[in-house]
């Protein structure tokens, strides 16, 4: 008998491919960047789609904030989703979902079909975010590379919202504006042929995968967010006192209150409260809501700014973002070093202060119709941005035990994407109320509002954060961070990673 020959690595017995844990991180990657691109890729496409398709400043806002709405409201429902059927299914039919959704933004021929295809593609943008960063966990058992494969995937993810208004622009400008939503396609396709061939099967469900949906917090969240969304777009319109308006205001306060009460008595609630009660959970919860406010509502208003007042292009536009993006990729780098010798808190406070004084320096400039004058602001603002996002994500994760970084990771996400979806309408609003002509004032108004936006976020961490200490124990009922038992031994560098998401 011949002697048994060795199977080549990354094959079953069958011949198929095996798992393969760097082409699973490539693939998982993929998913993110899409994903993330979306969110900042828009917003330099902007003026080309409105002149295509028609549109005020708050048809704009809908077609950015229903894809951040449905996003933000579905993450984790679909975090739940992926522990309860498999991360890898989950990840290929919400890359499937924002594939398809792609295509009919990509053909929409009028601003209504574009908004709503964009509010189903936020779905699909939920269900890949916190799958694929399962699948990155699962890929790599052992803890170093495991922080290694996750940092690398929060980095990409990181720059590619950075990097959004320059991709956009040079789309826009070479392929038009469909171009942004088309180039997903065949991403999507190299992401999930990749993902069935080399991620591995999920691991035995334990009990995390037994919990039931919870359905109604579901309902009552989408109904919510998408009440705030209305009266925050619509007053750009119809005014404050409108009928529409207090209509809306109202359906949110009321879907607010019963999503509050169904958590709070719900056996398995998608957002448990009680985790709110440890101060770092909280803070940087607000944190998220803060920066992602001043940070995506200026994307918005100053991509508009660039193409309706200054005249650029949309490749000029989107290059005039790179002092920010290059500011964020060197504070990204930083981070880790910096959270590691002084801890969460001083770098939390150095970085919303800088990105506050970046913000309240540009306002005297945006008048002046020089961009140089604007650059130093820029740099000044993006390297604050880029220290507060990983110290932000290490300080959450070191909130929680172990077990709940998935958990924990969902509600820093969504409540990143609730900020930028005020930040746009709210920004829009400000320049959009300023009349033609009158943009200055509005932008001007818009860059006071991110600049105290993140002055409070300095004062939250200053208070809020005790720098970045172990995840309490494991517990059926958790305790505050301020009254932990002794600190035990460190936490695997995976649950702490500097994310950039």
């Amino acid at each position: 008998m011949a002697p048994h020959s060795p199977r080549p690595r990354g094959l079953r017995r069958s011949g198929r491919p095996g798992p393969h844990p760097g082409r699973t991180l490539f693939a998982a990657a993929l998913g993110f960047v899409v994903v993330v691109l979306d969110v900042s890729v828009v917003n330099v496409a902007a003026e080309a789609l409105a002149g295509d398709l028609g549109g005020s400043v708050s048809g704009l806002e809908w077609v950015i904030n229903g894809y951040t709405l449905t996003f933000a409201a579905f993450l984790l429902t679909a975090g739940t989703m992926g522990d309860r059927f498999g991360p890898r299914p989950i990840f290929r039919w919400g890359f499937a979902l924002f594939a398809l959704t792609s295509l009919a933004c990509a053909a929409a021929p009028s601003l209504g079909v574009l908004v709503a295809a964009r509010l189903v593609q936020g779905v699909g943008a939920a269900m890949i975010v916190p799958s694929s960063l399962s699948l990155v966990s699962a890929a790599f058992p052992e803890p170093a590379r495991r922080a290694r494969a996750v940092n690398t995937w929060a980095a990409v993810g990181g720059l590619a919202l950075a990097l959004g208004p320059v991709v956009g622009g040079l789309l826009v400008d070479a392929l038009g504006w469909r171009s942004v939503f088309s180039v997903n396609l065949p991403i999507a396709a190299v992401g999930i042929l990749l993902t069935g061939a080399f991620a591995a099967p999920a691991p035995a469900a334990g009990g995390a995968a037994r919990r039931s949906l919870d359905l109604p917090g579901q309902v009552l969240a989408v109904v919510a967010l998408g009440a705030l969304t209305g009266a925050l777009v619509e007053a750009n319109v119809q005014g404050w006192a409108s009928a529409a308006v207090s209509a809306c205001a109202a359906a949110f306060v009321a879907a607010l209150l019963a999503f509050l009460v169904v958590e709070r008595r719900g056996g398995a609630p998608m957002l448990p409260l009680h985790l709110f009660r440890r101060a770092a959970f909280g803070v940087t919860s607000l944190l998220g809501v803060l920066l992602n406010f001043a940070f995506y509502g200026l994307v918005f208003v100053f991509s508009l700014f660039f193409q309706e007042e200054w005249a650029y292009s949309p490749i000029a536009a989107g290059l005039a973002f790179l002092p920010t993006t290059a500011a964020i990729a060197g504070a990204n780098l930083a981070c880790g070093p910096l959270v590691r010798r002084f801890g969460a808190r001083p770098v939390l406070v150095t970085g919303n202060a800088l990105a506050a004084l970046g913000y309240l320096g540009a306002v005297p400039f945006v008048g002046s119709a020089s961009y140089p004058a604007l650059v130093a602001q820029f740099l000044l603002a993006g390297f604050g941005l880029g220290l507060v996002v990983p110290a932000m994500t290490n300080a959450m994760l070191g909130s929680v035990r172990p077990a709940q970084a998935g958990l924990a990771s969902g509600v820093l996400n969504a409540s990143r994407q609730l900020g930028g979806l005020i930040g746009v309408a709210v920004m829009g609003l400000l320049v959009g109320r300023a009349g033609p002509g009158h943009f200055v004032p509005g932008l001007r108004a818009a860059l006071l509002a991110a600049a105290a936006a993140l002055a409070i976020g300095v004062v939250l961490s200053a208070a809020g954060i005790r720098g970045s200490a172990p995840a309490a124990k494991d517990s059926a009922a958790p305790a505050p961070v301020a009254a932990r038992a002794p600190r035990p031994a460190p936490a695997p560098r995976d649950a702490r990673t500097c994310g950039a998401h």
